[in-house]
């Protein structure tokens, strides 16, 4: 297994080449991306995840891009494996690098991370212990995508019929568990709903989206025996002297 581990500045500004072409052929490889919203390396200048409006030093008077979102890059780039953790939710993260490790082909990690040096806060409103219940919604395949504080009533996510997400209350106006919508791991359109969700929706963590395709390196593993079966393969000479080759004067 090899673990690749990136920035939010890094992967998605001069190695978002790569980071893109990585994730559409699926080489089995795990890239685990810390998102502090900020190069928290090279001094704390704006990076492609900072939100509009922020004033660092190379952005005085306030960043004026607008920002990447970086799980749905990589479902632009048709990853099969995307989910989204933060630090320092210790048990819920080692749920998610347990279910990436285990994925046969590119698996997507974005960690949120808090940079107290340059950009402290970053993730206050889900970190903060009295609004955390509400600011994150965790998904898990099969399950319904509720959410909500310990001894209040349960909301969750509901598809309306606009094919927005909305959020409702379960035990209001007659709303059960059965209006809310169930996670599906596998379901591209969802993936994308879910990963853009901001507040005042709760932010989705977890294993957001999941699909089986074959590895980049399979299909190389594949070509190269087929080669070989081939006669005159593996001899350069013979290569070069075939009648695929031509004469200079």
């Amino acid at each position: 297994s090899v673990w690749q581990i990136t920035g939010d500045g890094d992967a998605l500004s001069i190695g978002g080449n790569h980071l893109i072409h990585a994730l559409r052929r699926n080489l089995d490889i795990q890239i685990l991306l810390f998102n502090n919203r900020i190069y928290g390396l090279t001094k704390g200048q704006y990076s492609p995840t900072s939100e509009p409006g922020k004033k660092t030093k190379s952005t005085p008077m306030g960043s004026i891009d607008h920002p990447i979102e970086p799980c749905a890059l990589a479902l632009g780039a048709d990853a099969t494996f995307v989910a989204r953790a933060v630090d320092i939710f210790v048990k819920h993260q080692r749920k998610v690098l347990t279910e990436a490790y285990h994925h046969k082909g590119t698996s997507f990690i974005e960690l949120f991370q808090n940079c107290n040096i340059f950009n402290d806060g970053a993730f206050a409103h889900i970190t903060n212990k009295k609004t955390k219940e509400d600011a994150v919604v965790y998904c898990n395949h099969g399950e319904p995508l509720t959410f909500g504080k310990k001894g209040e009533p349960v909301k969750g996510l509901h598809l309306n019929k606009s094919l927005e997400l909305e959020v409702l209350t379960i035990g209001e106006n007659g709303i059960t568990e059965d209006d809310i919508l169930v996670h599906d791991e596998t379901n591209m359109i969802l993936a994308t709903m879910l990963v853009r969700l901001k507040p005042p929706f709760p932010v989705a963590m977890g294993v957001i989206y999941r699909v089986e395709r074959v590895c980049y390196e399979d299909v190389i593993h594949q070509q190269i025996k087929e080669a070989k079966s081939k006669p005159n393969s593996g001899d350069i000479s013979k290569l070069l002297y075939s009648k695929n080759t031509w004469v200079v004067d």
